[in-house]
């Protein structure tokens, strides 16, 4: 009887085991999906530079392709040892020498000074229309109109039950939000950015702007887009746990609409304030708090208020929540320090405050029947 060894035992397993990798590696290409193969459509002149200046570096790449190695290619083939060629035995060129160090710097400078030109009008943020102070906050957006009393949060609207997976994703999953920035079609729009926390980036593809938000400094970059639509985008630095729960979205509207969009939000601003002094029933605070709380707190305290076991508090049964009325309003006004907890005093109004201060003192297991009025939030403010 034969003696099988190792090694030929071990030789069609070996083949399996190299066709199944084979295989798996090959999955992957074999899902359908949409496959892009270049930038998305731009939507202003600066996107269009780079639009076409990304083009014009990838035709200069192809022919470098071409003219240096399918040559080297063929003559590799060609002149091989196998079929009997011998190795020719030379000494340097000068000239040959010469033609290799000039040309491809030719071709640097080709490449950089239409790139150096580019750069330098994305940097131009001179003779704006309208200009508008951008924060990202973990994780949100706020955007206010300088100049214009105008001033807003813009949170990411996809519902929990999309992302859960309860329910099919909408059209624009994570790429929705409740109030989006509003422009005004053909004026150059400058933008400021900071950040209140970490660093995120403010980007929109189809208008060639991706800039950093960096806490402590001021960025600025610029967009004029002619044609009325839907912009959409994402902060595009990992800023924690709830960085894919950013998106931006612009709405690009004519400038008659424009106007009429700002003089609905300073009606808006002139209500709120107005709010401040008015009283309001329990059943009214709650309902208005827990979307506030779906916005602002979710993230990073959950949904049941238990938060996240060592690294986020729970809400649900806090001795901060059941405590006195006035430390809870102070901890959510000016945050707490060396935590992840944000100051929400300048991103959230009176109202909202006192709703989710109300709505976290009477939901899950928290029954302490106080209700926060905007009137008690104003009063801490001073």
């Amino acid at each position: 009887m034969p003696k099988y060894t190792g090694r030929r035992l071990g030789q069609p397993f070996s083949a399996i085991r190299s066709l199944c990798a084979i295989f798996f590696g090959l999955i992957p290409a074999l899902a359908w999906a949409d496959f892009a193969v270049n930038l998305p459509q731009p939507a202003s002149g600066l996107a269009q530079d780079i639009f076409d200046l990304h083009s014009l570096i990838l035709w200069i790449c192809l022919a470098i392709l071409i003219v240096v190695f399918v040559p080297m290619l063929i003559a590799l083939i060609r002149h091989r040892k196998s079929v009997g060629h011998q190795a020719a035995k030379f000494h340097d060129n000068l000239g040959v020498e010469i033609a290799w160090t000039i040309v491809p710097v030719l071709i640097l400078i080709g490449m950089a000074w239409p790139a150096t030109r580019l750069v330098a009008s994305m940097k131009d943020t001179s003779k704006s229309d309208l200009t508008i102070k951008v924060t990202g906050h973990q994780w949100k957006w706020e955007y206010e109109y300088l100049g214009e009393d105008i001033r807003f949060m813009s949170n990411s609207s996809t519902p929990k039950v999309q992302i859960d997976g309860e329910q099919s994703k909408g059209e624009h999953y994570l790429l929705e939000v409740d109030r989006p920035l509003v422009v005004p079609a053909g004026q150059k729009v400058r933008l400021v950015l900071t950040a209140s926390d970490v660093i995120h980036a403010w980007w929109v593809p189809a208008f060639g702007v991706k800039q950093d938000a960096i806490p402590g400094f001021i960025r600025d970059a610029w967009f004029k887009v002619d044609q009325v639509g839907t912009y959409r985008g994402q902060c595009a630095e990992l800023c924690g746990v709830g960085h894919g729960f950013m998106p931006v979205v612009v709405d690009v509207v004519s400038p008659e609409q424009f106007a009429t969009w700002k003089q609905e939000q300073k009606t808006l601003v002139a209500a709120a304030a107005a709010n401040v002094g008015k009283t309001y029933e329990m059943a009214e605070l709650k309902a208005l708090g827990e979307k506030v709380y779906a916005a602002n707190c979710v993230a990073c305290h959950q949904p049941t208020g238990m938060g996240v076991p060592g690294a986020f508090p729970a809400l649900n049964g806090s001795a901060i929540v059941s405590g006195e009325k006035a430390g809870h309003i102070d901890i959510v006004l000016n945050g707490k320090a060396a935590t992840a907890m944000a100051a929400f005093g300048k991103q959230l109004s009176d109202l909202d405050l006192a709703a989710v201060i109300t709505y976290e003192r009477n939901s899950w297991n928290n029954t302490t029947g106080d209700l926060v009025q905007p009137a008690d939030i104003a009063a801490r403010r001073r």
